[in-house]
């Protein structure tokens, strides 16, 4: 006879009153005869959907479900009543239930339960929110769309006691609204990633340093502004946060955003030491997190030189951290923004498939939203990228397509600065330097810190014979983007540009970099010839060699004249020295 005990699958429910000690410490008598009433109301409902409470353990309980959906619907309704008998309840007098909820495997022992099971729904329970449930990726699997609910992924959740991260979901009923319902109205109406900028902390002794941060906060929340997508919250709403130590999901709840930025300022002598951190508020983790020490000699130059660091960073973290977002949702239920994402993941892939996957998906979202104007903008970049990698079979028809998308992004809107990178790509292709150029600029002037448009301009300046120019312009790109998605292309040409400057060594090392890139793979040939070329010039014969052999498997017909064709210049000759060690590797004229 086998000593195993007995186990089963099943849903199990944790529900803990949230604060309970110092609820009792307030109202002892008060709080026990609520939480009294509220025990037997759960007790009801549980039994109501078929589960059974396995045993109380003084604010808490247990039971279990046969199924997930019989689980996440008592779940609901008890929050949703507590929450209404809550309701006229100071804050401070409120006993309100965290829930979490697991799928899995459970010890059966008499009338108990024990095991991971049990354990992973304790550990979610601490994650919810006051009032809220938080389920495990199982649940959130086995639940499907059976329910009216929404579900917000909260990330890998580090378990007391169980080995292996949980995936962890946050439940939103639908009846659920922030504080600030006009805010959250506004929200649902756009679907724009929201973000709220509080004022950095002043660290420093002196406390004439409050200038220098508000500063940073206030000139922070106006680049942020100028970026099309992002819904900024206004400095007269976050600065009431100043001074004081705040929750982050608080703060997300009561403005409505779905991002928060905070940061710090140490002043020491002559240096100072600005952090910066990105956080998820409807999870409180950390998106992104930089800290930037710098001499202060002239402090308005340096709060400029900051705040353009800083938003030209956020952008894109926060682009991927929505991109990664919208890749969770089924197809069907995306809105236009999701989208609009959704292709921007697969655009930033860089292969064949996935840009062509990228621009169904941008003309989903004019059929969703024609007035979406930088969908229209990404399509033609998309279009861009298929030529310039060297996939379309029909070169001067995508181009087409493309000047066609870019213009009517700008038909829609002229002032988005996307609109007008991606028409300034399209120009260069088209041997319209100086339209590239002043489209470029005209992006710039739009904003400031839009990373890939520096790095259109350089590409377009090095063409147009003004080399220095474009490695100031290369290198600013990297600078304020230090892990963007086309990284790879920026140091890809910043090593062009250094070996039409004829300083080998500089381009062997910016093409190194670019071949280590992870997102380079996508890129087709492009790294492998640039980095053939600088060690070419370098006569490195050899290694060099061996890359034309990878750029030749990627793209079998690349040769000098193809690449002469694809990138054409302002001026005769203006590929010299790249070509000649392309050649020096062995590329085929």
């Amino acid at each position: 006879m086998s000593d195993r005990l007995p186990r089963k699958l099943a849903a199990i429910v944790y529900a803990d009153v949230a604060g309970y000690s110092r609820l009792t410490g307030a109202d002892e008598d008060g709080t026990h005869r609520a939480l009294s009433e509220f025990l037997d109301l759960i007790s009801d409902t549980i039994e109501k959907h078929n589960g059974r409470v396995v045993h109380y353990a003084g604010d808490a309980v247990l039971a279990d479900f046969a199924t997930v959906t019989e689980a996440l619907e008592s779940s609901t309704a008890i929050q949703r009543e507590l929450a209404r008998r809550n309701g006229d309840l100071p804050d401070d007098r409120k006993v309100q239930f965290r829930v979490g909820v697991n799928l899995g495997e459970v010890i059966v022992d008499r009338d108990d339960i024990y095991g991971d099971g049990v354990n992973v729904a304790a550990r979610l329970e601490s994650l919810a929110d006051p009032g809220g449930i938080c389920i495990s990726e199982s649940v959130r699997n086995a639940a499907g769309k059976k329910l009216d609910l929404r579900y917000e992924f909260m990330g890998q959740q580090g378990v007391k006691n169980i080995e292996d991260p949980v995936r962890a979901y946050r439940v939103v009923m639908k009846k659920e609204s922030t504080p600030d319902a006009a805010v959250a109205g506004l929200l649902e109406i756009t679907n724009k990633p929201s973000i709220a900028v509080l004022p950095f902390d002043n660290m420093s002794k002196d406390p004439e340093q409050d200038y220098f941060a508000d500063g940073i906060s206030e000139d922070l929340i106006t680049a942020l502004s100028k970026i099309r997508h992002f819904l900024v919250i206004a400095r007269n709403s976050t600065f009431t946060y100043k001074g004081q130590a705040v929750d982050v999901k608080r703060v997300g709840e009561e403005l409505g955003v779905r991002y928060v930025i905070e940061g710090s300022v140490r002043k020491a002598g002559s240096r100072v030491r600005i952090s910066v951190q990105l956080v998820d508020a409807t999870t409180g983790h950390h998106v992104w997190a930089e800290r930037y020490d710098r001499a202060l000699e002239d402090i308005f130059e340096l709060q400029d030189e900051m705040t353009q660091t800083i938003a030209g960073a956020v952008e894109p973290e926060l682009n991927a951290a929505e991109r990664e977002r919208a890749v969770r949702f089924p197809p069907e239920s995306l809105n236009a923004w999701e989208l609009y994402q959704r292709g921007l993941w697969h655009l930033w892939n860089f292969s064949p498939e996935d840009l062509n996957e990228a621009r169904r998906l941008f003309q989903k979202v004019h059929e969703v939203d024609p007035a979406f104007a930088t969908a229209y903008a990404f399509e033609s970049y998309a279009n861009y990228l298929d030529v310039m990698l060297g996939f379309s079979e029909t070169p001067e028809d995508t181009l087409e397509a493309s000047l066609a998308a870019a213009r009517n992004a700008l038909a829609l809107d002229d002032k988005d600065p996307v609109a007008y990178f991606a028409l300034g790509r399209v120009y260069m292709m088209r041997a319209r330097h100086d339209d590239s150029v002043n489209a470029l600029v005209r992006a710039l002037e739009l904003s400031p810190s839009l990373a890939q448009a520096h790095h259109g301009l350089g590409f377009a300046l090095t063409l147009s014979g003004r080399l220095d120019e474009a490695v100031e312009a290369l290198e600013t790109a990297i600078r304020l983007s230090p892990r963007d998605p086309i990284l790879w292309g920026t140091m890809s040409f910043l090593s062009v540009t250094y070996n039409l400057l004829g300083e080998y060594e500089a381009a062997a090392r910016w093409a190194r970099k670019a071949v280590d890139e992870p997102r380079a793979a996508g890129g087709g040939y492009w790294s492998f010839a640039v980095l053939a070329s600088a060690l070419g010039n370098l006569g490195k014969t050899t290694e060099a060699r061996k890359l034309i052999a990878a750029a030749l498997e990627r793209k079998p017909d690349l040769s000098c004249v193809y690449l002469e064709k694809t990138l054409p210049t302002k001026h005769a000759g203006g590929l010299k020295n790249y070509l000649e060690g392309l050649s020096k590797a062995g590329l085929p004229p």
